[in-house]
């Protein structure tokens, strides 16, 4: 899925993607489940003209064998950020350490980690990188 878009090209979508997300969580703070807040998420992206897929199928090959369904990304926006959405009273480092391995498999140079088990979005948001370039 590698791009060759610029960093700057990269860094105009993660605004949009977090001001959607905290619009989302304050409309609903937090509660819901996590399917519950991608489908918001999904109608903030669609709203700011953003293409994106949801749950995309990543594969994974180990030696000669494929997984072709070896993790759903939650959301891939523009093909260059992939979203793990969490709604859970507080992040692990176990969650960026799942999200840098999903960057891996998906090839996304950037990775948002969106809590909406926080407080606050703010507080709720981990961005991880891979191969930024």
């Amino acid at each position: 899925m590698r791009t060759s878009r610029s960093a700057e090209d990269i860094n105009k979508v993660t605004p949009a993607v977090i001001s959607g997300a905290i619009r989302v969580h304050r409309t609903f703070g937090s509660g819901l489940l996590e399917h519950a807040y991608r489908a918001c998420v999904c109608q903030e992206l669609r709203a700011a003209g953003l293409s994106f897929e949801c749950e995309k199928k990543l594969p994974l090959t180990y030696l000669d064998a494929r997984v072709d369904c070896a993790y759903r990304a939650d959301v891939i926006v523009d093909d260059v950020v992939l979203l793990e959405i969490k709604a859970v009273e507080g992040l692990a480092p176990v969650h960026s350490r799942q999200l840098y391995t999903y960057l891996r498999l998906a090839d996304c140079p950037v990775g948002l980690l969106l809590n909406f088990g926080a407080p606050t979005m703010k507080d709720g948001i981990k961005r991880v990188v891979n191969r930024f370039p």
